[in-house]
């Protein structure tokens, strides 16, 4: 089995698990290539491991037959510009906080490795959104899992962004900002605006605005067939741009339209993982101090 590896810093907590993850890789004649970024971060934390391969690019990743994400849910969106197209599936392995998409934790990991020996999983596949303009923006990754964002940058004024579905114009949004989210992205940024938590499955977009002006325009969900395109005006001539957690200034001449990638973000799902689950444990459902 060849496994490839993309991480961040960690806490001196989580370094027994870590080091636990390559022994029993190593025990199990394991394949490893980790990220050159990781692979600094276990040098200076002195995990120890046996001889591994390391990639600089996504380009120079291995045919691998899983990619452990180890940090936080941030580590993962960036784990996902890794594998791109080739959808090679991840393990997200949560390090870091909230934990919506990495759901295994450091103590599970040699579990987690047994369930992918045994085949004790399956896939949960994830819809991407894609943005096409007419600059390259994004260095050739433009695709994201969670969302497409346009801000206001450098003044304190609104902007104006005149939204259309298909050709046909829905609505002129002015506010900060505007949302287009996937439904894996509901629980993120679009959720503090506002808008509704959709279940992963559910094929759509959500148009979230960012602190409108006019308080009757509401989130709006979208079939994710659509294509979403853009006109943004405003007292200042650049704007913020973001793509995840990725984020570009352009100029108010920039072209932008969003719509579903043609691939997906193949995530792990162990057995006995559950969303409904993770939804409540995440956002403290249920758990009223008052009952």
């Amino acid at each position: 089995m060849r496994i490839a590896i993309h991480g961040r810093n960690f806490k001196e907590q989580t370094k027994p698990f870590i080091q636990d993850m390559f022994d029993e890789l190593a025990t199990r004649g394991v394949e490893i290539q980790v990220s050159e970024i990781f692979n600094a971060v276990l040098n200076e934390s002195g995990v120890e491991r046996s001889q591994s391969l390391t990639y600089r690019t996504p380009r120079q990743i291995f045919d691998a037959n899983f990619m452990f994400s180890l940090g936080g849910d941030g580590t993962l969106l960036e784990t996902i510009t890794h594998v791109g197209e080739r959808e090679i599936p991840i393990l997200g392995i949560n390090t870091g906080r909230l934990g919506f998409l990495a759901t295994t934790s450091p103590p599970q990991v040699r579990l987690a490795i047994h369930s992918l020996f045994n085949g004790s999983y399956t896939f949960d596949d994830r819809s991407l959104i894609r943005v096409e303009s007419d600059k390259d923006i994004f260095g050739g990754l433009n695709f994201g899992l969670n969302e497409f964002t346009i801000t206001k940058r450098d003044t304190s004024s609104m902007i104006v962004v005149h939204t259309y579905i298909d050709g046909e114009y829905l609505n002129s949004y002015w506010a900060d900002g505007l949302i287009v989210s996937t439904p894996t992205g509901s629980t993120g940024y679009s959720l503090s605006c506002g808008g509704p938590v959709v279940l992963p499955q559910s094929s759509n977009f959500i148009i979230a605005p960012v602190s409108p002006h006019n308080l009757n325009v509401r989130p709006m969900v979208v079939s994710d067939n659509s294509i979403i395109s853009f006109e943004i005006e405003g007292r200042g001539k650049n704007y913020l741009i973001s793509l995840d957690s990725r984020s570009k200034v352009v100029d108010h001449t920039i072209q932008l339209a969003v719509k579903k990638e043609r691939f997906k973000a193949r995530l792990v799902k162990r057995n006995g993982d559950n969303f409904l689950n993770t939804l409540r444990s995440k956002l403290n459902w249920g758990m009223d101090s008052r009952n």
